[in-house]
């Protein structure tokens, strides 16, 4: 049995799917295949998500007794002595992008005693 969820998925992608598998929710396909069409139904997944996420889930041997893949999720899958986790990056360890903007810029925004200057 596998489990395939899809978030912003286009709608081809939705439409091919459900040829195999049988949507229970949106975004959520369920279905029995064996291991080769799983491995290919996976593969059209990547190509046609475009920006979307996907996870699936199918059996596999194993003390859990399923296994986890993910596609540009921001949670991902970790082995922990031998169990497979869903982990979510904390703020600490994302890169961190743009920290702020330049002095000249607060003080514009906020004032030079650092009160705002918007009305409320």
């Amino acid at each position: 049995m596998i489990v395939i969820v899809l978030a912003s998925a286009p709608p081809k992608l939705r439409g091919y799917l459900t040829r195999w598998l049988m949507e229970v929710r949106a975004g959520v396909y369920v279905g029995t295949v064996t291991a080769r069409i799983r491995e290919t139904l996976w593969e059209h997944v990547l190509e046609l998500a475009g920006p979307g996420e996907a996870t699936l889930v199918y059996q596999a041997p194993g003390e859990q007794g399923f296994a986890i893949e993910a596609h540009q999720s921001k949670w991902y899958p970790v082995d922990f002595d031998g169990v497979t986790l869903m982990c979510r990056p904390s703020e600490a360890t994302v890169p961190p992008g743009r920290q702020g903007f330049s002095r000249a810029a607060k003080q514009r925004e906020f004032g030079p005693r650092g009160r705002s200057r918007r009305r409320r």
